[in-house]
């Protein structure tokens, strides 16, 4: 009888045992797939050039507090880089594409295009001997669609919002607001019409902050909070919690 219930007991504490882990692993799976993934594809504006810390202040890591732990926002922002394939430095060549299509987000945010607008000569700072990456601008509408088709095949499901870049106040580099606003945004409703993606308008939510931008380009720190501001109400409905 004594080794009957020592063995009874030994049975139970292994069931139970077992029952617990199912428990705590399906509940650790359960919180797995509850979290939200989002991508924020882009170029230096994204990645946080010119920041005094773009680990607290990039807009990718303000969107990240905001949307809180249910979330998982990564910054794939990469300096100089241009939605053109034949551009001078293509965002489909550097390793944060891979490493962002290898995320397989639920939610991707492209914020490309500025560095594609620099041509020489054009409006605004240091432009006579700019790089001339908006001569293939014949390509700029394809170009969009083919990334937004690659991030769609990890996850069909995936929510894609494509941004309007921010102003230039009125530009260097070559980069020039002129051709961001007459050319590239009317370019840029044509994709999301073509691909059923979301607009996110961050150049009217800049416009005329060009204190904002001390170099005529990148956003400061309270610049990039402002445009993190803009696109959690995109993604959300409201404005930012504080």
């Amino acid at each position: 009888m004594i080794f009957l219930s020592l063995t009874m007991n030994y049975l139970n504490r292994l069931i139970l045992g077992s029952v617990t882990f199912a428990a705590l692993f399906f509940a650790s799976q359960f919180a797995k797939a509850d979290i939200t993934r989002v991508a924020c594809v882009g170029d230096s504006i994204t990645y946080g050039y010119g920041l005094h810390d773009r680990q607290n202040d990039a807009y990718p890591v303000w969107l990240g507090k905001w949307l809180g732990t249910n979330y998982n926002v990564r910054n794939f922002g990469v300096n100089s880089t241009t939605l053109l394939h034949r551009a001078n430095f293509p965002y489909i060549k550097q390793r944060a594409y891979t490493n962002a299509l290898e995320f397989k987000a639920d939610i991707v945010i492209i914020n490309l295009g500025a560095n594609d607008s620099k041509r020489p000569h054009a409006e605004g700072f240091e432009t006579a001997k700019a790089l001339n990456n908006w001569q293939y601008k014949t390509n700029f509408v394809s170009d969009y669609e083919d990334l937004i088709a690659s991030f769609r095949k990890t996850n069909p499901a995936m929510k894609i919002y494509i941004c309007f870049p921010t102003p230039d106040f009125p530009g260097r580099w070559g980069i020039n607001d002129q051709t961001i606003r007459e050319e590239m945004i009317p370019m840029i409703r044509t994709v999301a019409k073509d691909t059923g993606t979301t607009i996110i308008d961050l150049h009217s939510a800049m416009e005329g902050k060009g204190d904002l931008f001390p170099d005529a380009v990148h956003p400061n720190d309270e610049g990039a909070k402002l445009m993190a501001a803009a696109v959690f109400k995109s993604l959300t409905g409201h404005a930012p919690p504080e």
